[in-house]
């Protein structure tokens, strides 16, 4: 798990969400710092003048293209007073979404752990399947070589020899289908952590065992669930943003208030420089701006709502999600046990088949059908493990964990 959650591109994208929402929170509270800014200008300039009146007998001077230099720097300093709460609200607003972005961490890092385990569990599913098609051909080939002597005595017929060498060819193709589908899914366990690697490596056979409160009714999984799922979180996170955003965005009615202080130093030589200063203070005040901030606030009050009601959609989610494990898990649970007794008298009834093949009293048909059917209940007690551990790890998710 921890390889997937350092190297998985979604684990990655998530934690980038995370610093752009810090990112943005040092942007919203530069606001509230002194701002300074610097410039340096140098010019080149002619000096000519423009007549603005004209009387009798008036000449106009002379164009001239002499130039001069022309220099100027300044230092120009402001810091916001007060402005009815709107850079505080967005600072804080920019904040709250840093928790709401560190709730998504969370639910995307759920989401890696489910597809790791459910690859994983893929993968040692057909590994099992592999033992299972590897125990059948076995059987095959010494059930084959007694079939032959049988023939070769004259106490079978040679049919039963060629139905012999087709059922151990078919279950060749199932072993080597068996052990391609094995080293696609260990691909896929490299895929859903997030690694590029060949497949020379065995699934292990461990087990995530029962969790401690899956036989806990389900009304009391679905509390546990509403509490600690990231994703209602991250929306609780989301709309205490929103709300900030609200009280930023209503502060536009009022007027901002900050000092400003200027100094400056210009002239034509560097030598000769001018200064000047000024400080004081500015009032600015929106009295009209074609009911803009009517419509910004307005959008940010129907966010809210879009909110609320992704809150509802959640949590009908939520509950539909720890539902379905949890009967995946019962059922489970149920078809495990179902799955071993069936695969108990399967291989009793291929034991019988057998005894009464060697005793000339049963047919070849039949030694076939109880090798398909022991066959058949072993990939069953695989699917059941697989089907067992998948929703195991399924209500683990619902539950946000």
């Amino acid at each position: 798990m921890d390889t997937a959650a350092a190297h998985q591109p979604a684990m990655r994208r998530a934690r980038a969400t995370t610093d752009i929402s810090r990112a943005r929170v040092e942007q919203a509270r530069s606001g509230y710092l002194p701002q300074l800014t610097g410039t340096a200008t140098y010019l080149r300039q002619t000096r000519n003048t423009v007549p603005t009146g004209a009387s009798t007998g008036f000449v106009p001077p002379s164009p001239s293209n002499r130039s001069y230099d022309a220099f100027n720097f300044r230092l120009s300093a402001s810091q916001l007073l007060y402005d009815f709460g709107q850079t505080d609200g967005r600072w804080r607003a920019a904040d709250a979404t840093v928790e709401s972005s560190r709730q998504n961490e969370r639910t995307q890092l759920i989401a890696v752990q489910l597809g790791v385990k459910t690859a994983y569990y893929a993968a040692r599913a057909n590994k099992g399947l592999v033992t299972v098609a590897e125990e059948t051909l076995a059987n095959q080939q010494r059930r084959l070589q007694q079939i032959q002597a049988f023939v070769l005595v004259g106490t079978r017929p040679e049919i039963d020899v060629v139905q012999a060498r087709t059922d151990f060819a078919n279950n060749r193709l199932t072993l080597i289908q068996a052990q391609n589908d094995y080293e696609n899914s260990k691909a896929t366990v490299n895929q859903a952590m997030g690694v590029v690697g060949g497949t020379d490596f065995d699934v292990a056979d461990d087990d995530s065992g029962s969790m401690p409160d899956e036989d806990e009714p389900l009304e009391n999984l679905v509390k546990k669930a509403m509490g600690q799922r990231p994703e209602l979180l991250d929306l609780s996170k989301q709309r205490h943003a929103q709300e900030l955003t609200v009280r930023a965005e209503k502060g536009a009615y009022g007027p901002s208030i900050s000092a400003n202080a200027d100094g400056s130093a210009g002239g034509a030589e560097l030598g000769g420089l001018v200064h000047n200063w000024s400080v004081g203070a500015t009032l600015t005040w929106p009295i009209l701006s074609g009911w803009k901030t009517h419509g910004v606030v307005h959008e940010a009050e129907a966010r809210l709502t879009d909110i609320d009601a992704q809150v509802q959609t959640q949590q009908l989610q939520i509950a539909v999600d720890v539902q379905k494990a949890w009967l995946s898990v019962k059922a489970s649970k149920t078809a495990i046990a179902v799955a071993h007794e069936a695969l108990t008298n399967a291989r009793e009834q291929l034991r019988l088949a057998e005894g009464r093949y060697n005793a000339g009293t049963g047919s070849v048909i039949e030694l076939g059908d109880a090798q398909v059917a022991a066959t058949k209940a072993g990939v069953g007690v695989v699917q059941a493990d697989y089907n067992l551990a998948t929703a195991r790890a399924q209500l683990l998710a619902a539950l946000g964990r």
